[in-house]
């Protein structure tokens, strides 16, 4: 595990949250959505999606990790939901692909549980694409249970998205090194 700084976003980090944003979908999801719908991902759009998230969804925020160069190298977004079986959702993890297999996914999944069960939401879902196995197979290492499935549109193409839930985000929170 890389040492790291884990902190909250504020609206000045959120340029190269959308740095991160794209790049990662660039990486994580070529060969599962079509290349022109990654091809025509912008910074600026995803820059304003992310101020938008942060003004307009249930009780955001946003984790960033921080190498020891001062590199945001990933983050982490969760918020509240109304679903009758979990009250929060982490709603994305992405990381640069140099900085995978490192540890940082579950500092940051640590940082969106403290953040939940410090606020009282004491359960959390993630939507993640089917076909994207690596993201599965770390969600379901971290012990989250399938709950739900759904179909999502990307560039015209259909996928099949898996939603993982903890019914104790608790179990997520690593403690201080």
């Amino acid at each position: 595990m890389i040492s790291l700084k884990i902190k909250k976003a504020s609206e000045e980090d959120i340029k190269v949250v959308a740095k991160v944003y794209v790049d990662s979908w660039r990486t994580t999801y070529h060969g599962l959505v079509p290349d022109d719908y990654l091809d025509r991902l912008s910074y600026e759009e995803a820059e304003q999606r992310w101020l938008h998230f942060l003004i307009n969804e249930n009780e955001p925020f946003i984790y960033i990790a921080i190498n020891n160069a001062g590199k945001i190298i990933g983050f982490a977004s969760g918020k509240s939901i109304n679903d009758k079986n979990f009250d929060g959702e982490l709603y994305s993890l992405y990381l640069l692909q140099e900085c995978r297999g490192l540890g940082v996914g579950r500092q940051l999944v640590s940082a969106i549980a403290k953040h939940f069960r410090e606020n009282g939401i004491a359960s959390m879902l993630v939507w993640v694409m089917e076909q994207n196995k690596t993201g599965v197979g770390f969600y379901e290492r971290m012990g989250g249970k399938e709950y739900l499935r759904r179909k999502s549109e990307f560039g015209g193409m259909v996928v099949d998205d898996v939603a993982y839930g903890w019914k104790d985000v608790s179990v997520l929170c690593m403690e201080e090194e």
